[in-house]
């Protein structure tokens, strides 16, 4: 039997948020996970599978995807080199090294990252984790919805899931998930900042395109090019995903109110889908006939983040309030 790394994480129904929507609203907390972030489930599925007779595994991250790899590799007592963009937050850095990994500092956003790890990969014979695009990180994430079935009762389906979404990693999983349980026809809101928009721009253009840059702060969203399962989920029928993008100040906001109302510190990249609910996106698309008026539960995935803190809040707030 496999050895789980992730937690099943809890399940809340939030007074305030379930206020602002006119229904219930229940947060998936996998801020919660040992690593701070969902990451943990695919990464450390895909790990069980791969990396087991590994000399080591490297991947490339600005922040989750590489906490959550050398949480597992620590796990499985097998070395880590984590490759990160010169946009990560020092903290983010320290904490990696805390974990046992290596960290290797290359280029200036994830892209740059990347090839470098994928170099390594092959030079010195490491297991690739990918952060966002491979169909076992999406089998490990789809284990989230599993859970909140389990939680809800099969029949008391939400009427919509909202997830924020950077490379689709998280977006394919939740899919899978719903898949898994006969949820198909529960609308997905796919949210992303104003300037980490590669699916929204795919949808738009109708085909993968790649981003200039990454000009958001929600770094941990920002992969020029969104997975090509992502885009091809966006064009089938069966499915419902409405692609929506807020700004950094909504997503900021939305971060604020969610540690005063809920206690809780996430990050930017977090606060994309949370702002559906604190910027009145959720009642826009109700008003547009696009999501319904006597809509059901509402399901937030609260996917966390590992780069946040108190200074780097601060950070966010001067730069972003001038």
């Amino acid at each position: 039997m496999a050895v789980h790394f992730h937690l099943n994480t809890p399940l809340l129904d939030s007074v305030s948020m379930s206020k602002r929507v006119g229904t219930t609203v229940y947060l998936k907390m996998e801020n919660s996970q040992p690593s701070g972030s969902f990451k943990i489930r695919g990464i450390g599925h895909l790990c069980q599978q791969l990396a087991k007779q590994s000399k080591g595994v490297v991947c490339a991250s600005g922040g989750n995807a590489g906490m959550a790899a050398a949480y597992v590799a620590r796990k499985m007592a097998v070395s880590a080199t984590i490759v990160v963009p010169s946009s990560s937050p020092q903290t983010v850095i320290q904490k990696l090294k805390d974990q046992g990994a290596k960290v290797k500092i290359i280029g200036k956003v994830w892209d740059d990252a990347n090839a470098e790890a994928l170099r390594l990969a092959e030079t010195d014979g490491l297991t690739f984790v990918p952060p966002f695009d491979h169909p076992l990180l999406w089998q490990g994430h789809a284990s989230m919805i599993s859970e909140v079935a389990a939680s809800l009762g099969l029949t008391a389906k939400p009427g919509a899931v909202v997830v924020s979404v950077g490379g689709g990693g998280l977006l394919c999983g939740v899919i899978q998930g719903l898949k898994d349980v006969g949820w198909t026809d529960v609308p997905i809101v796919a949210m992303e900042t104003e300037g980490a928009d590669c699916f929204n721009a795919a949808v738009k253009a109708g085909r993968i395109v790649t981003l200039d840059d990454i000009t958001s702060e929600a770094k941990c969203l920002g992969a020029k090019s969104v997975c090509r399962q992502a885009f091809e989920y966006s064009k089938c029928d069966e499915l419902t995903i409405i692609s929506e993008l807020v700004t950094d100040q909504q997503a900021l906001h939305a971060v604020e109110t969610f540690l005063d109302e809920e206690r809780v510190l996430v990050e930017m990249a977090c606060g994309a889908a949370l702002a559906a609910v604190y910027s009145g996106l959720i009642h826009r698309l109700q008003d547009d006939g696009r999501l319904p008026l006597d809509l059901g539960p509402l399901l937030v995935i609260v996917c966390g983040g590992s780069s946040i803190d108190m200074d780097q809040l601060t950070t966010l707030k001067n730069k972003l309030r001038n």
